[in-house]
């Protein structure tokens, strides 16, 4: 069998507000709830069929050299999206998305290693 390449099991950086909000929750002190989050949060799309330990060896092997360390991976199953474009219905593909959660003090640095 084959053998998957870290690229292969992480295909990007899932960039939104929602998911620079959570990767920062780290650092702000707005309020009591806030200032629990210890652990750096990121968001990644990965392969469809890649398990939590793929995922949490991948990015660690990806991020070698910031010598992150994974604690825990959430994953969800995004489902297809129906999408009207020049009045030709269609769907936007399905996708998964893992939420990485580092060990305290760890990130990742923003200049974008990920080569997806």
């Amino acid at each position: 069998m084959n053998k998957k390449t870290p690229y292969d099991v992480i295909k990007s950086r899932y960039i939104t507000e929602k998911a620079q909000v959570l990767g920062n929750l780290h650092k702000s002190e707005s309020n009591a709830c806030v200032k629990k989050c210890k652990t750096p949060k990121y968001v990644f799309v990965v392969d469809k069929k890649a398990n939590k330990v793929e995922i949490a060896a991948a990015v660690e092997e990806i991020y070698a050299e910031s010598k992150i360390k994974v604690i825990s991976v959430n994953t969800i199953n995004c489902r297809q999206e129906k999408k009207t474009v020049r009045g030709k219905k269609g769907f936007k593909p399905a996708y998964k998305k893992a939420i990485v959660t580092l060990e305290a003090g760890d990130s990742i640095d923003e200049n974008g290693q990920d080569k997806g």
